[in-house]
């Protein structure tokens, strides 16, 4: 790793010592290094990094205290710890539902949808399919649907799910959500009594980025599908063939298990191969009377159980018309319609920290990450949903890291010569700059929404700084200028709704006959 050792203080534990690095380098580069420590000698009984910690984020929305499904011990997600690593910047979630309302606490992380209702009374917005997801109201009267049912309200399913992947959070209003860094790409299925199979499966192909006859490109292909819908009977030969191939290009699909309280084999598409799905707890962490269970249910989330109480249910955003729009509002639900997007959510904090994380591999770290129910659960997959666990693992995801060496001043040395790197994070590139006025340049792209992070590593007596451009227009961003001997460092956050193309510089100043140097690029 190219680091030297030196003892800082002793007497910290009992034979214990605190070593210092000769450089800077990442937590997963210092555990690594404190394994090759204990490793190569016996004597060494164990060794750790010695980590900076914070307190826990706490938003500062209102309503925050009343989401126990986030931060509650028993029960909840453990959603905290996980935003001091990840807020799902970059990541971009489909909610393949009954379609959205602008909602002030939700409208600043919403993109442009697509309504694929194909009949106008399903619809109920007077057309068919066409750019507006809105969502119109979805109330029917006793025994529209063709069989026995009393009057229905509007529900704005879309909405309350919507809002528990991304509502806006430190926004000193309503709500906060799983991630809110993240942007939510509403795909409307569901109407009047519910949606058809056929408008679903042209929703989750144009959501995963495949082609739909008559329907524009998707220009934000969703990492994450949260399906919270579902009907009974066998998965379908077409419906399956859409998620595989949304799979296939990249699309993690989480599906709620159903609210039947029967075997999730007879529930799609939760039981469709490839999917995450989903069953739903309570607030003691108790299997929810309504849920679905089984051999097919991968994990389980908070989806509420209001029998015991309103409160007990999940806090999200909501319209308050009976039956077209009214005034945004805030109520419980229940519902493995409300565990899923809690997992759809966490996915995305975990792409953030990961970004070439496979859908399998989602799922892999999903499940492995789980945690021990703290009540009985029974037949609820591998355990309960673990959001500090599930980014933990995304991250150390990302040992295997890129590693590129470069020893010549002259190939890249110039911004319209810069090697371009791999969009791979966190990676390392050595390098040497070793006469006056040599530079390195580096192109690299940086997702949307996400923090690039830069340390340039130097030797003793360096004194080489650090730039970065647009590559588009050559124009200085930010640079570092620090004495010498010390390492240079940069942040700068991708603030555009699509990913972004920088240069980074790293310019020989003085004092450095040898001009070697290391840099090393994470995002957050």
């Amino acid at each position: 790793m190219g680091v030297d050792l030196s003892l800082l203080r002793s007497g910290v534990v009992q034979r214990g010592h605190v070593l210092k690095l000769s450089r800077s380098v990442s937590a997963e580069q210092a555990r690594a290094l404190a394994l090759q420590l204990k490793q190569a000698d016996g004597t060494v009984t164990a060794a750790e990094p010695d980590l900076r910690v914070a307190a826990h984020y706490t938003p500062t929305d209102p309503s925050y205290a009343s989401q126990w499904h986030y931060h509650e011990g028993t029960a909840g997600i453990r959603a905290p710890a996980a935003w001091d690593t990840s807020l799902g910047a970059g990541v971009v979630v489909a909610v393949v539902d009954t379609g959205y309302r602008p909602h002030a606490d939700l409208a600043g992380n919403l993109l442009a949808g697509y309504d694929f209702i194909s009949t106008p009374s399903v619809g109920n917005d007077g057309d068919g399919r066409d750019a507006d997801p809105l969502d119109p109201g979805d109330w029917v009267s006793a025994n529209q649907c063709g069989y026995a049912h009393s009057a229905r309200a509007s529900t704005w399913h879309g909405t309350h799910v919507a809002g528990t992947i991304a509502a806006m959070t430190r926004n000193t209003e309503g709500v906060a959500g799983v991630a809110y860094g993240a942007k939510v790409l509403p795909v409307r299925v569901l109407g009047t009594c519910g949606g058809y199979t056929s408008d679903i499966i042209a929703g989750i192909t144009w959501a995963s980025g495949g082609t739909v006859s008559g329907v524009p490109d998707n220009t934000h292909p969703a990492q994450v599908i949260n399906m919270s819908l579902g009907g009974s009977g066998s998965c379908s030969s077409l419906l399956q063939t859409a998620i595989t191939q949304a799979v296939a290009r990249g699309s993690t699909v989480v599906v709620s298990a159903g609210n039947s309280a029967t075997d999730v084999a007879n529930a799609f598409p939760a039981n469709c191969s490839g999917v995450v799905a989903v069953a739903a707890t309570g607030r003691t962490g108790a299997r929810a009377y309504y849920s679905n269970f089984g051999s097919g249910v991968t994990l389980a989330a908070p989806g509420g159980d209001m029998s015991t109480g309103i409160a007990n249910g999940v806090l999200s955003t909501l319209n308050d018309g009976s039956t077209s729009p009214g005034n945004d509002i805030y109520q419980y639900y229940q519902g493995t319609s409300m565990a899923a997007p809690h997992v759809s959510g966490v996915a995305a904090l975990m792409l953030a920290a990961h970004r070439n994380l496979t859908p399998a591999e989602v799922k892999n770290l999903l499940t492995s990450s789980a945690r021990a129910f703290p009540a009985t659960c029974s037949q609820c997959g591998a355990g309960l949903l673990d959001a500090e666990a599930a980014v933990t693992a995304a991250r150390s995801a990302r040992m295997a890291l890129a590693t590129l060496t470069d020893e010549t001043d002259d190939d890249h040395s110039s911004l319209a010569t810069a090697q371009t790197l791999p969009a791979v994070f966190p990676q390392t590139v050595t390098g040497q700059v070793s006469r006056s006025g040599a530079s390195d340049f580096y192109a690299i792209e940086v997702p949307a929404g996400a923090t690039l992070q830069v340390t340039l590593n130097l030797q003793n007596e360096a004194n080489q700084q650090l730039y970065l451009y647009r590559k588009a227009n050559g124009a200085l961003v930010q640079k570092s200028q620090r004495a010498k001997g010390f390492d240079e460092y940069l942040s700068r956050t991708n603030t555009n709704a699509t990913p972004v193309t920088w240069v980074l510089e790293v310019r020989w100043v003085s004092n450095n006959p040898q001009g070697a140097y290391t840099l090393d690029l994470d995002t957050h």
